[in-house]
């Protein structure tokens, strides 16, 4: 990281070209301030957009790590938070990693089948359609 330099005896912060672009922002008050509401509100704002996505199949906890990843960038807390969740995950990883495939296989189904619930109860409530109810009438049962 570059730093800044000492002009004489004015004690005045030279910005010099060697500074990468986050240095010069952060070189003034108004520039931390602003980098730390720029990357807060960014950040917050990825975090929820993750949230939102969790119970949907795909990456909504990949989302919310990126959040915090963001906002790591310029809070302590955020960086100690993300290195907590690493561990847990990365050791969630691991014991599932040291078990028998029918352990896997019941751990996969039960991630399936909960994230089936999820659609369908979001479908059913905000929609008012019931995919069960539909997958009977299309498959003639109903």
């Amino acid at each position: 990281m570059a730093t800044t330099e000492e002009h004489g005896d004015t004690g005045k912060v030279v910005l010099t070209e060697e500074m990468g672009f986050l240095d010069r922002i952060r070189a003034t008050p108004a520039g931390r301030l602003t980098l730390k509401i720029v990357v807060g509100v960014l950040g917050t704002a990825i975090i929820v957009t993750g949230l939102i996505m969790v119970p949907f199949p795909g990456p909504g906890w990949l989302v919310v790590f990126a959040g915090l990843a963001v906002l790591a960038t310029e809070f302590a807390w955020a960086s100690r938070l993300l290195q907590i969740a690493k561990e847990k995950v990365m050791a969630a990883t691991d014991w599932l990693k040291r078990q028998n495939w029918v352990v896997r296989i019941v751990v996969g189904a039960l991630t399936l089948l909960v994230a089936a619930a999820i659609v369908w109860a979001t479908v059913k409530f905000t929609l008012g359609i019931d995919l069960i109810e539909k997958a009977r009438e299309l498959l003639g049962r109903g």
